[in-house]
């Protein structure tokens, strides 16, 4: 892996329009925050898990990275290139480079084109029509692991690992370096999503791909990620080494999100751990650690005081008191 990042994000915050003229007359920032000062790196080959419950910042974070939402403040490199500030012609071809899988396998697919011309698109767009697009079209489709008489077939006719194949396809049609991957395996069945896996990781290894990946099922990041980073209310609480923060998270908010995740081993006891209470809105954000509300280990300290990030191993995070090493996640259970 390369020294130099391919992805760097510093300080990112991203607010969308909230309230009146007289907001900002009274002194307060205007906007709400989904995005809330967050940054991270990420490597040449790697691939970078952003988990979370939903309304958490996750999908807002990728699709400021791919400039389809505006940057407030902070700075994005990607590979060598400043990208906040880009106009929309600029940012056209970093696109290419680094596209974007979205959500819904089917529903993110336009009905009205057979895949033969969805898997063209792309060359389309980028202004590469001249090249021989029936045989891209079948390149891609041998890339993914389907056959080339689908290429007829429209999205409705299609199964949901078929169509996340496809979609698959369209996102590595023009040798991208990164793949932002918005919960792939969404919506589809447990056999297909390994399918799925299996295929992201086989496209890793053999076109060099770096990928960042979004959800919210852990099987998922166990399965795929090599660094991951837990998002609450637009901010990392915690972010390191995949397998280290499985087998030690000392947020309390990242054990119990690994809590939930079912134990394959019946051997194994497993204490899952419930937090009370709603997420707060975004509007009315906490004080202090803004996780204090639902915490099963917080202190007066936390309601008060906003947290110094700190650095326990391979992992930062910003926590007052943060479960040690020998004592992770499963004892904190309330």
């Amino acid at each position: 892996m390369s020294a130099e990042p391919l992805l760097s994000v510093s300080d990112v915050r991203v607010r969308f329009p909230s309230g009146s003229s007289l907001t900002s007359l009274a002194g307060k920032p205007r906007g709400i925050e989904a995005v809330s000062g967050v940054s991270f790196t990420l490597g040449r080959g790697e691939t970078f898990a952003l988990v979370g419950e939903s309304g958490s910042g996750k999908t807002t974070l990728a699709r400021t990275l791919n400039g389809l939402q505006a940057v407030a403040t902070g700075s994005i490199r990607f590979d060598g290139q400043h990208l906040v500030g880009l106009s929309e012609a600029q940012m056209k071809p970093v696109r290419g480079r680094m596209p974007m899988m979205f959500q819904d396998p089917v529903g993110s697919l336009s009905p009205r084109l057979s895949v033969r011309l969805l898997l063209a698109e792309p060359f389309v767009i980028h202004g590469l029509s001249k090249r021989d697009l029936n045989a891209e079209v079948a390149r891609l489709l041998a890339l993914v692991g389907l056959p080339r008489d689908l290429a007829d077939r429209y999205p409705h006719q299609l199964s949901g690992g078929q169509a996340r194949r496809v979609g698959v396809a369209r996102a590595i049609a023009l040798d991208p370096v990164l793949v932002l991957a918005d919960e792939p395996t969404a919506g589809l069945d447990v056999s297909v999503q390994g399918e799925v896996l299996n295929l992201l990781n086989d496209l890793r290894d053999r076109m060099g791909l770096s990928i960042l990946i979004i959800t919210h099922n852990l099987h998922v990041v166990r399965q795929i990620a090599d660094r991951m980073a837990v998002m609450y209310l637009g901010r990392f609480v915690e972010q390191g080494e995949t397998g280290a923060m499985f087998r030690a998270p000392h947020h309390p908010y990242t054990a119990a999100l690994l809590s939930a995740n079912p134990e394959p081993d019946p051997d194994k006891i497993h204490n899952r751990i419930v937090l009370p209470a709603e997420v707060p809105s975004l509007v009315a954000r906490p004080s202090g650690c803004e996780f204090h509300t639902r915490c099963p280990c917080a202190q007066p300290l936390c309601a008060s005081d906003v947290p110094p990030p700190v650095t326990i191993g391979a992992s930062r995070l910003t926590c007052h008191f943060p479960l040690s090493v020998e004592a992770p996640a499963a004892s904190a259970s309330a």
